[in-house]
């Protein structure tokens, strides 16, 4: 199979999807290696972006995705009547940072870093499909484990959760307060 048509064919198989659809599945299907699939669909990402075209093709951990260009977003929003998508509020993006960095992890665990019930926040995450559910802690009531999706990646610009910011040290001062070191503070 010749890498024009590996490239059609992952093009086609992405369009047809319309989600995340992984490289180990497109290889199978093919007949040919993941490695192929991944510099195959990376040539078409950098062609796709570099003739400002109106898709995008992103990698999401070990899958892959067709998706809109971001720059034509407003287009796109006013072409199809969509009303823009609600931001997230301070604490759902404080909550969506904790199980981003510490997943899978349970509600419990959450709201003892933030100092409140996140019940809500939790629901409002999972609803617009930003975290899942991994599974339950083998512990009394089985809490529930979460973690982020692949829609939390591709809203975020990312293509692992390895491409988070690194958190800066905390640590305790003399009076007891903590304080928060940057990468600079850190190293001296």
């Amino acid at each position: 199979m010749e890498i024009r048509d590996i490239q059609g064919a992952i093009e086609g198989i992405l369009f047809a999807s319309g989600e995340p659809v992984s490289a180990e599945r497109i290889a199978a299907v093919l007949g040919i290696d993941r490695e192929l699939v991944l510099d195959a669909a990376a040539v078409m990402r950098d062609r796709y972006e570099e003739s400002g075209r109106g898709i995008r093709l992103v990698r999401l951990e070990d899958s892959l995705q067709l998706c809109s260009a971001p720059e034509y977003a407003d287009y796109i929003r006013l072409a199809l009547e969509t009303g823009r998508a609600p931001r997230l509020t301070q604490p759902a993006l404080e909550v969506l940072a904790v199980i981003a960095y510490f997943q899978p992890v349970t509600k419990a665990y959450i709201e003892q870093v933030r100092g409140v019930d996140c019940s809500y926040t939790i629901g409002l995450l999972h609803t617009r499909g930003l975290i899942e559910t991994r599974g339950r802690l083998a512990a009394p009531g089985r809490p529930a484990l979460y973690g982020t999706t692949p829609v939390f990646l591709r809203t975020f610009g990312m293509t692992s959760t390895d491409e988070l910011p690194e958190l800066p040290a905390i640590a305790p001062r003399e009076d007891g307060q903590l304080t928060i070191e940057t990468g600079a503070e850190a190293e001296e």
